[in-house]
């Protein structure tokens, strides 16, 4: 089958959609099919179509797009203007990855909400088109879909394909180590102070450290408040891929305290999941769906700090919580599902 995969960036562009999409494309390509991505800029071993774009605030404007045809013609939104000027093409499937809500603050500056709110309409209006004319949507998460002021109108053309990661770069039974972890991009909507201030509380009890991987354009700010708060607290800024997942694997617990629906799945849940470490999940659509699987939710600061303290204090829930989850990797978020999920939906239409 040809398949081209239609995305706004591509690695070594860095982001949770662009590494869905090599993977994707890698694994679908290793299936026998012929598969094309067009982007605005990229890396890939396969064909790879450069499409010459302007960016605008995190939306890469095509300036032209060439004629792409394809048995099956797949793209990844939010940034939605590649998938709006390919809406024609035919049969077309497009996978939403999250809903866009600007943030309160974007690079560092205060986003006023009349215009936040404009952007999210403009947003709107190009998406709805793209779906209306797609023969199949497909979203990570069921709770996520049902959840979605835009995709809660498409189910009846939904396909649930969930993320994934390969399980065997993820190593099993590593001594855990003493710390809590984060690990994601600074900023301010992945809601890292409501972190430190649990683990303000948990370190008054315990002698629990806490180590955050990543980095973005709030990380002063954060290392400044944590040090205010007088924690513990170890900012690593990005580390080398082997050096991440040996960071991930050792650590007691991964915590993921985004509140915000831009965070519509969490991938680095499933790379805790694999290695054995318990995942602890802010208690939004999506999120919620994936961590029950490798952990437990929560709902406030007091509740993610009472349950730091009780994992940290029962080594045998831990390594149950840990085992659960590599269970559900293998057996839920591996990438042979997901191709095989995949690949189902494109003959679906093809």
């Amino acid at each position: 089958m040809k398949i081209i995969q239609i995305s706004p960036y591509f690695p070594p562009h860095v982001g949770g959609v662009e590494y869905h999409v090599k993977e994707l494309a890698d694994g679908l390509a290793k299936r026998g099919h012929q598969v094309m991505v067009a982007s605005s800029c990229g890396r890939w071993t396969g064909e790879l179509i450069l499409i010459p774009s302007i960016d605008l605030f995190y939306t890469p404007m095509p300036i032209r797009i060439p004629s792409l045809k394809a048995d099956v013609h797949h793209s990844h939104i939010p940034s939605p203007l590649f998938a709006f000027m390919l809406r024609h093409e035919s049969p077309h499937v497009v996978t939403y990855h999250n809903d866009v809500v600007i943030p309160e603050m974007v690079n560092g500056h205060a986003m006023p909400r009349p215009f936040a709110a404009a952007l999210e309409k403009i947003n709107e209006k190009m998406v709805r088109p793209v779906l209306d004319e797609a023969e199949l949507v497909v979203a990570t998460t069921k709770s996520y879909a049902e959840t979605s002021p835009i995709l809660q109108d498409y189910l009846d053309k939904l396909r649930i394909v969930p993320n994934a990661v390969n399980v065997s770069l993820y190593p099993e039974n590593r001594e855990k180590k003493n710390y809590v972890l984060f690990a994601g991009r600074m900023v301010s909507y992945k809601g890292v102070e409501s972190l430190l201030y649990a683990m303000r509380e948990v370190q008054k009890r315990t002698n629990l450290d806490l180590v955050l991987v990543g980095d973005g354009v709030d990380r002063s700010r954060l290392e400044l408040m944590a040090a205010q708060l007088h924690l513990r607290a170890k900012f690593t800024g990005r580390l080398e891929r082997s050096m991440f997942i040996d960071t991930i694997s050792r650590a007691e617990m991964l915590v993921l305290p985004t509140q915000s629906r831009l965070e519509a799945f969490g991938i680095v849940l499933l790379e805790a999941m694999a290695c054995e470490t318990p995942v602890l999940a802010f208690d939004t659509p999506g999120v919620n769906e994936v961590a029950i699987n490798g952990g437990f939710v929560y709902s406030s600061i007091d509740e993610l700090a009472e349950l730091i303290q009780e994992l940290h204090e029962d080594e045998i829930k831990r390594r149950m919580m840990g085992l659960r989850g590599r269970r559900a990797v293998e057996e839920i978020y591996s990438w042979k599902s997901a191709l095989d999920h995949m690949e189902s939906v494109y003959r679906e239409v093809a």
